[in-house]
C-alpha cells in the first residue's frame, strides 16, 4: 500500500544511501507511516543494503531507536515523520519529514465559521502541513482575521509545534484570542490549548472538516485536578526517568525528588523505558508516581493507571508551591 499524500523522498533516500555507502539501514517511522515501510525496504534492498523496518511504537522525533539499530549493527538510521529533535547520535540518522501534498484550505474554511467569535488567530501545525501554513494564513486573511505565527526558535519552523514542545504557540500567547492547528486528529490541538489555556480549533484537511476540542480539555483538565487530589495523602512516590533518547531528563527527576522530600515525602527514582501500567505496578509500595518523561503519558493516558501519575510542575501544586490558577497560565510544557 502506497500513501500517495506523503512524500517520502525516496530519490533522496536512495542517493544517500550511496553517497554513505550503507549496508545496513534501519527504518524508523510512526504508526501511521509504517504501512509505507515493505516498499520503502524494497528500495534499499534494490542497492544492495539490507533494509530492517522497526515494528516499534515511536511517539516522536524524540523517541529515536539508536540502541535497537546498533543492536544489529544498522550503520544508518532513517527516520520518518518528525523533523531534526537530538544532537548527533553515534549512527548517522536521515530524517524525512513525510510532508504531504493534501489541500488544508477546504478544513480552513470551515474554521473560519468556528474561530467568529474571534478576531486575531495564532496558526500552528506539525511537520506534515508545515509548507501549507501560508495556505491557511490567507485563507484566514481572507476572513478578516488578524493573523499571528509564533517563531520561538526551538523548533526548525516557524508555526511548528510537536506533542511536548508548544514553545511557537506560546510566543504569540498575548497577541491572540484562540488557535487554528492544521492537521489530523486531536493530540495536538489538545496540547495547544493545554499550553496557553486559549481555545484551539482543528482543521483536519483528511476528514475536510473543523471541530473544537474544548470537551477533551475541560476532561483532562478534570483527570488532572483529581489525579493531584488523590496523591494529597501519599508519602511515597516513584520519580520516572525515561531511557528513551530524547526523554532523559535526570536533573528534572532529582529537582522533583528534592521538593518532595523537602515536604516530607519519600521518593525513589525509577528509571523506565515504557511508562505502562503494568510496569508501575511492580512496585505496590509506591502510593503515586512523577512522570519526568514524555508529559503526555500522564495528560492524555491518566485513566489507564491504578495510581496517580503526576508531572513536575503537578507535584509543585500539590506541595503548595504552585497554586491550580498559576499552573492554568503557565500551562503543563513548561518547566
Amino acid at each position: 500500500m502506497k500513501l500517495s499524500n506523503f512524500n517520502f523522498e525516496e530519490e533522496r533516500l536512495k542517493d544517500e544511501i550511496k553517497k554513505r555507502d550503507a549496508k545496513r539501514v534501519f527504518i524508523h517511522m510512526p504508526e501511521g507511516l509504517k504501512v509505507e515501510g515493505p516498499h520503502l525496504a524494497s528500495i534499499i534492498e534494490k542497492l544492495g543494503a539490507v533494509a530492517f523496518v522497526s515494528a516499534d511504537t515511536c511517539y516522536g522525533g524524540c523517541d529515536l531507536a539508536v540502541q535497537e539499530a546498533e543492536s544489529i549493527g544498522a550503520d544508518l538510521i532513517v527516520h520518518y515523520g518528525h523533523s531534526e529533535f537530538l544532537p548527533k547520535q553515534r549512527i548517522p540518522i536521515l530524517y524525512i519529514e513525510a510532508k504531504t501534498s493534501i489541500d488544508v484550505k477546504p478544513a480552513v474554511k470551515k474554521a473560519v465559521l468556528l474561530l467568529k467569535r474571534w478576531k486575531n488567530i495564532g496558526l500552528v501545525t506539525t511537520i506534515q502541513h508545515i509548507e501549507r501554513l501560508n495556505e491557511a494564513r490567507a485563507t484566514l486573511l481572507e476572513a478578516g482575521k488578524n493573523v499571528a505565527v509564533g517563531d520561538a526558535g526551538r523548533l526548525k519552523h516557524a508555526g511548528q509545534v510537536i506533542g511536548c514542545d508548544y514553545s511557537n504557540a506560546r510566543a504569540v500567547q498575548k497577541k491572540v484570542e484562540a488557535y487554528l492547528f492544521v492537521g489530523g486528529g486531536r493530540f495536538h490541538a489538545i496540547g495547544v490549548q493545554l499550553a496557553t489555556s486559549k481555545p484551539t480549533i482543528i482543521a483536519d484537511p483528511y476528514e475536510k472538516r473543523a471541530f473544537t476540542v474544548k470537551e477533551d480539555v475541560k476532561r483532562i483538565l478534570k483527570q488532572r485536578w483529581a489525579s493531584i487530589h488523590e496523591a494529597e495523602d501519599a508519602k511515597e512516590f516513584g520519580v520516572l526517568i525515561g531511557l528513551k533518547s530524547g526523554q532523559m531528563r535526570v536533573n528534572q527527576a532529582v529537582k522533583a525528588k528534592g521538593v518532595l522530600e523537602k515536604h516530607g515525602r519519600r521518593a525513589t527514582l525509577l528509571t523506565i523505558r515504557e511508562v505502562t501500567p503494568q510496569a508501575l505496578m511492580q512496585f505496590p509500595t509506591i502510593e503515586a508516581f512523577v512522570n519526568t518523561a514524555c508529559p503526555r503519558i500522564a495528560l492524555d493516558d491518566a485513566s489507564r493507571f491504578l495510581k496517580p501519575v503526576l508531572l513536575v510542575n503537578e507535584v509543585m501544586v500539590l506541595v503548595g508551591d504552585l497554586t491550580w490558577e498559576k499552573l492554568l497560565r503557565k500551562g503543563w510544557f513548561e518547566n
